[in-house]
């Protein structure tokens, strides 16, 4: 990626906390999209607090591979898809773009139609109406927007999280139950528990969210006077390390303790009174407006919307990367729109044929679990060239992985392709 012209926007030299907390804090709250929210919520509802404990399994791995991508970019200067093209072959790098592109598309789509739904939910009103605005209110902020404050804006979204939070303490959880049921969970191997499991590890650990934060680490060493790839600069690189996973590891760690207040609220309300099928997060509001009150369905509707609006641009944005980066063009947030047409080119286009797919007699339900296959599918690949680059010095110069996040990063590789294989066994139960 070249280097950007003297009118990007420059970050503080001494950034605060919430300037440190970046790529790591966006990248881990995105993962909570609608989407993601009606897993959660189906977990909860089907299996109420027995599969709470995934929540607290994944975190480590999925923090320590999101660190791996973080230090590719950090250390390099250029994302995922640049490395991919850079140093392995043409078919493998465009295959694996190619996938990521379908998958982030497909999800863009059933994301933009539960944000719809849920507004039709709040106010009433036509939903594809409320879907395309969504849809043309993210593309616009993203293209149209300065970096630095579009991540700002990013950020402060990131509090819409929390609207799951009190979700939970409204509808007083029984938190002794809770703790047993993580501390020692009843494993079964059902096929539906272990569909369940596969669901929560292909939720958390999503290849978008590798391409979005290597490259979001690329931006933000452009954008800070002084900064350099860690291979031309490695003086900085304890500084940045520090940051990053501080940064990183918080990130992620909001992730899952949203997503696990989110299976808790479910498994309170819904299993509690035998509503265990929750097909979207729309659904799943308007099954609490029934069981858990007005407030909670209020709170919880408008979580799906704000949500959305923080994951729309990082779905768009990290296809837009890869496939900008695979076509060696000009990309990057930081950029204005005619400096990097293509780039943008990509987010437009993907956001409005999401939007599209709502127009379609495209079953959203299917929409999204096949997008969730493509993403298990390209994951594993993904991972596997990610360790390799990550321990090559003729790539990371000094900086390969020292021995704990290397164990932890394969162990993620290993977990995530054995859910693979379990959703394949599943297809022939």
């Amino acid at each position: 990626m070249d280097t950007l012209t003297s009118q990007s926007v420059k970050q503080p030299e001494r950034p605060k906390l919430l300037q440190i907390m970046g790529p790591g804090l966006i990248t881990g709250a995105s993962d909570d999209d609608p989407s993601g929210i009606a897993t959660y919520s189906q977990v909860g509802a089907q299996f109420g607090y027995g599969l709470a404990w995934t929540l607290l399994f994944s975190y480590p791995l999925m923090a320590a591979i999101q660190e791996i991508s973080a230090r590719i970019g950090r250390v390099t200067g250029y994302g995922i898809a640049g490395n991919l093209r850079r140093h392995y072959s043409p078919w493998l790098s465009s295959t694996i773009v190619g996938m990521l592109l379908i998958a982030n598309t497909i999800n863009l789509g059933a994301d933009l139609g539960a944000m719809g739904a849920a507004l039709k939910l709040l106010i009433a009103g036509p939903s594809l109406l409320y879907v395309s605005l969504f849809g043309l209110l993210s593309a616009s902020l993203e293209i149209f927007t300065r970096y630095a404050r579009y991540v700002s804006v990013l950020k402060w979204l990131c509090l819409s999280l929390f609207s799951y939070v009190i979700c939970a303490f409204v509808v007083k959880v029984p938190w002794t139950d809770v703790g047993w049921a993580v501390i020692w969970p009843h494993l079964s191997m059902n096929p539906d528990y272990l569909v369940a499991i596969v669901a929560v590890m292909g939720t958390t650990i999503s290849p978008y969210l590798f391409f979005w934060q290597a490259e979001q680490e690329v931006e933000d060493e452009q954008e800070r006077p002084g900064a350099r790839a860690l291979t031309s600069a490695p003086e900085q690189a304890r500084a940045e390390f520090s940051r990053m996973r501080i940064d990183t590891y918080l990130g992620m760690a909001l992730s899952n303790v949203i997503a696990f207040f989110i299976v808790v609220t479910t498994a309170t309300t819904l299993h509690a009174h035998g509503v265990t099928n929750i097909q979207t997060s729309a659904e799943a509001a308007e099954a609490l407006r029934a069981v858990a009150g007005q407030f909670t369905f209020i709170v919880f509707a408008a979580g799906i919307i704000g949500t959305g609006m923080l994951t729309l641009p990082v779905l768009a944005g990290s296809a837009a990367y890869a496939v900008g980066e695979l076509f060696s063009w000009r990309v990057g947030l930081a950029r204005r729109p005619f400096q990097a047409k293509a780039f943008y080119g990509v987010i437009a286009a993907a956001t409005a044929i999401g939007v599209g797919l709502n127009f379609t007699s495209i079953d959203p339900v299917k929409a999204l679990y096949w997008s969730a296959v493509v993403n298990g599918i390209v994951a594993v690949p993904v991972m596997i060239a990610m360790m390799f680059l990550s321990m090559r010095t003729d790539i990371m110069a000094g900086f390969t992985l020292p021995l704990a996040l290397r164990a932890l990063g394969w162990g993620a590789t290993i977990v995530m392709a054995t859910t693979i294989v379990a959703m394949a066994m599943t297809w022939f139960r």
